[in-house]
């Protein structure tokens, strides 16, 4: 008779636990069918300056380590769109802006004139270009990876060739493309 007691009361725990089980399952289901998306308003409203901005890197030599370093620009889209190239090219010549790195193309310089074959780039440089240290082995590698980095940030550049006043030049007679 005991043994018929605990059996009893055993089974109706059980199905006590079962039907609460059930019936949290299906609140939990409701709750998930209920949950309301609201619509976001942000705190400040944003303002037509801040849509036409974006974001690029230039890379500029470390006056310490000699190493290339990305130094980010926030410039007006429309400042880029027509001719990113020679816009890049000139945030290159004017020189960094933080004060841990240093200008990677010589002073004076100018970029005379640009345009693309295919997936390459073609820079032509006034005679300034090639007033670089020439002493310093890595100066001349850091200003064609200064460029390329930079130029290749965009997905249409895969390559540079650069020109002095319209002509090849000895020094700048290759095809850069991008060194990891």
């Amino acid at each position: 008779m005991k043994n018929k007691k605990v059996g009893i009361i055993f089974l109706v725990i059980l199905i006590i636990i079962l039907i609460g089980g059930y019936w949290g399952i299906q609140y939990v289901k409701n709750k998930e069918q209920e949950t309301i998306v609201e619509e976001y308003i942000p705190q400040e409203e944003i303002a037509e300056e801040q849509v036409r901005q974006t974001i690029v890197s230039l890379y500029f030599p470390s006056k310490d380590t000699n190493d290339l370093n990305p130094e980010a620009r926030l410039i007006d889209i429309k400042e880029i769109i027509n001719n990113p190239y020679e816009k890049l090219i000139t945030l290159l010549i004017e020189g960094p802006k933080n004060d841990k790195n240093r200008r990677s193309i010589p002073e004076n310089t100018k970029l005379n004139k640009n345009y693309l074959e295919g997936d390459c780039v073609v820079l032509d440089f006034s005679t300034e270009f090639l007033d670089y240290s020439k002493e310093n082995d890595k100066e001349k590698i850091n200003m064609i990876n200064s460029i390329v980095n930079t130029l290749t940030e965009l997905r249409e550049i895969n390559q540079v060739k650069i020109l002095i006043d319209g002509n090849e030049n000895s020094e700048f007679n290759e095809i850069y493309s991008r060194q990891n």
